[in-house]
């Protein structure tokens, strides 16, 4: 069997050649392909991706959604691992899909001993959930529903499409997805505080229209104030996010934010639409 590696890019030199090197080894010597999709990068994307051999398209941006899905379109392998610029596969997933993908039966772990069983992995899988580690200000978050953080990313060429939404996609495929056994991918989305900030205010901006797109928005402390406040204790104290000390408290303090300012941003567009 053969990959895929399918990408969309905006302006992410600082992390489309760590992600590009960690997946290099599953496509090389005709195992697979990458496909990048790039949405006009002004910075150097597209050079760094093409230098890792990736097929890069670029292409006018169409949302999230059909913008991975236009990646999809393209890939000709079996099976398709559809990735986030800022995503790594680690060392022990690329042992497991080199095994159950590209059919190598020689794959070993530390010590030369074999690490991976086959019998669980039936034709008839579609999709497949994998666990991610998501890194903020450089430190791994384990609480506050960070991890495992199952992501449904790997699935057989035209069984899998994006939902068509503004934000939070998702991946569909027949049956939902059966968890892969071993390794994960490493998310290293927000370095500083400025990076989930600016994050935050695009993804906020995004839920505000999927919000106004479900009903008229009127102006209430209860989504402003009382469901921020109930996302933060939820999180921070009751899954266990204050575990992750300084940085789990930042993180959930401005994911609390989020939902506020979802809400009124919501709002505000209904006020400016109704002008």
């Amino acid at each position: 069997m053969t990959l895929s590696v399918v990408i969309i890019t905006h302006n992410e030199e600082a992390n489309i050649g760590r992600t590009l090197l960690s997946v290099q080894p599953l496509v090389s010597d005709g195992k697979g392909e990458i496909i990048v999709v790039d949405s006009g990068s002004t910075d150097g994307t597209v050079e760094i991706a093409e230098l890792f051999g990736a097929r890069v398209f670029v292409e006018k941006w169409k949302g999230y959604a059909a913008q991975k899905n236009s990646a999809i379109e393209k890939a000709t392998g079996d099976w398709i691992l559809s990735l986030d610029a800022d995503e790594e596969v680690d060392e022990d997933l690329r042992g497991a899909l080199r095994h159950y993908i590209l059919g190598d039966s020689t794959t070993t772990v530390k010590d030369g001993v074999p690490n991976y069983q086959t019998s669980w992995f039936a034709t008839t899988i579609t999709g497949l959930l994998i666990h991610r580690k998501n890194y903020f200000l450089g430190r791994w978050i384990k609480h506050g529903g960070f991890w495992p953080d199952p992501k449904l990313r790997l699935f057989r060429r035209g069984a899998g499409r994006f939902e068509d939404r503004a934000v939070h996609e998702t991946l569909q495929v027949p049956g939902g997805g059966r968890q892969f056994p071993r390794g994960a991918l490493i998310h290293r989305s927000y370095p500083t505080l400025s990076d989930y900030l600016d994050h935050m205010n695009r993804y906020s901006s995004l839920g505000a229209e999927m919000v106004n797109a479900k009903g008229p928005v009127r102006f209430s402390a209860f989504n402003i104030v009382v469901r921020p406040a109930a996302t933060f204790i939820y999180n921070y104290f009751f899954r266990l996010g204050f575990l992750d000390g300084r940085e789990g408290l930042l993180l959930h303090l401005y994911h609390a934010a989020y939902v506020s300012w979802k809400y009124a941003k919501a709002w505000e567009l209904r006020n400016n639409r109704s002008v």
